[in-house]
């Protein structure tokens, strides 16, 4: 297998998107982060509805990115799934469940507004768990 060349970052950007569009995800937030740190090129947070897609979702990360070729990708808050953190190197991916994320509102921190809720039948705001 050929070295990852320049894009590769963006490629694995690519591949988690389609990944959690693919598993539902909602109000998922891409945030460029080169040139802000040398910790990531990108941020990528995402929510889902319960413990177990927020669960899912990391577990169909996990296995795309080891087939894409990225080595040692890590989650953490697997066995909780409130918030999932996936640190695919280049990448650095946030699963949450609404109301944790609305909580800690880590796009704050990187001058990225948090995307407006959806709708709930009932019309206030986030459905809970």
């Amino acid at each position: 297998m050929a070295p990852p060349g320049p894009d590769f970052p963006a490629r694995v950007r690519d591949l988690i998107i389609q990944s959690l569009e693919d598993d539902k995800a909602e109000n998922t937030v891409v945030i460029d982060l080169q040139g802000k740190t040398s910790l990531a090129d990108y941020m990528v947070v995402s929510s889902g509805r319960s413990v177990r897609q927020v669960g899912s979702m990391a577990q169909h990360l996990l296995e795309k990115l080891k087939a894409l070729g990225v080595t040692g990708a890590e989650a953490e808050g697997l066995p909780q799934c409130d918030w999932v953190l996936i640190d695919a190197g280049d990448v650095i991916v946030h699963l949450f469940r609404p109301e944790v994320r609305s909580f800690y509102n880590i796009e704050k921190m990187w001058g990225v507004e948090t995307p407006a809720a959806p709708p709930t039948p009932d019309g206030l705001g986030w459905a809970s768990a």
